[in-house]
């Protein structure tokens, strides 16, 4: 039977997702609230990981583990690095992968986890086409690309910063969270995909954009979310 594990690194991110389910219970492990349910007929369990790399890892493998989740879906905001992205369109990843890991003076390729062969998590073909299906149908004025996030223990707010996102890892946004979801979801054999509404821009505007248009960007990716689940 299909369950699905919903992650957002903030409250707001899940909060209009958790209004919308059927609640059964919650259960409470390493400090987080595993809401269960189910959501448009589909058993989901919904859950806010907290900011940052090491918790959203945690939170994939407690969702493997304790309630055996069929498929991730992560979404959130997230800061744009593509100049084809603006705040307030959304992106569906194709792949992710951590742009804070440097083990190259060892030949890896920047951003590469060493041993594991490669630098990119792929995210999902069937989940990556019913995220963009949907989005076309419920956020209609809204543009969707599929594209690569890349993920580290940084906002990203720097210019120069923002370049090397771009010229080094080919990135289309930036975030804390996604690229250790899709490294803890191939671990443990879980289809996943990440949903991120552009709330800033990741250069030195990116302070002043975020808390005015994060609210409304959270809540595209979780309208998203909730209509997508009917087609996975």
């Amino acid at each position: 039977m299909k369950r699905v594990g919903i992650i957002g690194a903030m409250d707001l991110e899940v909060e209009q997702l958790k209004s919308q389910m059927t609640l059964e219970r919650v259960v409470t492990k390493a400090s987080m609230d595993f809401c269960v349910g189910r959501l448009n007929e589909t058993e989901v369990v919904i859950v806010r990981c907290g900011i940052g790399k090491v918790n959203a890892a945690l939170c994939v493998q407690i969702l493997a583990d304790l309630f055996e989740v069929t498929h991730i879906i992560n979404t959130g905001v997230a800061g744009s690095l593509n100049a084809a992205l603006d705040i307030g369109d959304i992106l569906v990843s194709k792949d992710a992968l951590h742009h804070d890991i440097d083990v190259t003076i060892f030949g890896y390729q920047p951003g590469e986890v060493p041993q594991m062969g490669f630098r990119e998590f792929k995210a999902d073909d069937d989940m990556i086409d019913a995220a963009v299906t949907t989005c076309k149908k419920v956020n209609p004025n809204l543009q969707v690309r599929v594209g690569r996030v890349v993920s580290g223990d940084q906002f990203i707010s720097d210019k120069e910063v923002k370049q090397r996102l771009i010229t080094v890892f080919e990135g289309d946004c930036a975030e804390m969270e996604g690229a250790s979801i899709a490294h803890a979801a191939y671990l443990n054999d879980i289809p996943f995909v990440i949903i991120r509404a552009i709330s800033d821009k990741a250069d030195d505007s990116a302070e002043m954009d975020y808390p005015t248009f994060e609210k409304a960007a959270a809540a595209h990716s979780a309208a998203l979310v909730a209509h997508m689940l009917t087609l996975l």
